[in-house]
């Protein structure tokens, strides 16, 4: 939701940017590439081996590139079906390396079994949002709602690393507990408004 009525705010942010790369010649593919490989990294080079308020850093800068993505598809000429498909995956594979560092680290040395249940219920949830909008968008109906989505799921869990990591104490837990409600809420709101809308229709 955050994501969406921000969306006009940021394209004026970002159209110098944009405009700058697509004269140098990148695609929208490269940016998506490199995004997702610089989450990747933050995730499992620093926030997996403890070191939370760079990797969230890291992660925070990566993420940020898909914000350039889509417009530089668009300022090019248009994107393209194979790039949709890319940057969807990758988005949740790097939501996914958030996760999976904070699961590492507390079924480790961070030595907490309630926050790897607590990271992983909520790396389950996060996948299940996507995945109940992108079945009702396969079979035609519209599924844009939710009170945490991709972007308020980030900002959750990034900004409790982030202060866990300058020694704010229980900012993970506080932080895993209202995305796992959040999420838990959002799947609930999404398969509702999928079972309203097919309302005994047949699959095409």
């Amino acid at each position: 939701m955050l994501g969406v009525n921000a969306r006009p705010v940021v394209a004026k942010v970002v159209a110098p940017v944009v405009a700058r790369l697509a004269r140098a010649g990148v695609t929208a593919d490269m940016v998506t590439v490199v995004g997702f490989l610089g989450a990747v990294a933050g995730a499992v080079l620093l926030i997996a081996r403890g070191e939370f308020f760079w990797g969230v850093m890291a992660v925070t800068v990566s993420v940020l590139l898909d914000l350039l993505d889509g417009a530089l598809a668009r300022a090019r000429g248009g994107g393209s079906v194979w790039g949709a498909v890319l940057d969807s995956t990758l988005d949740r594979a790097a939501d996914a390396s958030v996760f999976g560092a904070l699961i590492w680290w507390f079924a480790g040395p961070g030595d907490n079994r309630l926050l790897v249940l607590l990271a992983l219920l909520c790396l389950v949830l996060g996948l299940l949002t996507s995945y109940v909008k992108a079945r009702a968008e396969g079979v035609g109906l519209a599924c844009d709602v939710g009170i945490v989505e991709r972007t308020e799921r980030l900002i959750i869990v990034l900004v409790g690393t982030g202060l866990a990591g300058l020694g704010v104490p229980y900012a993970v837990h506080v932080a895993l507990w209202v995305l796992l409600v959040g999420s838990a809420v959002t799947v609930g709101q999404r398969l509702a408004t999928v079972h309203r809308a097919a309302a005994g229709r047949a699959l095409p």
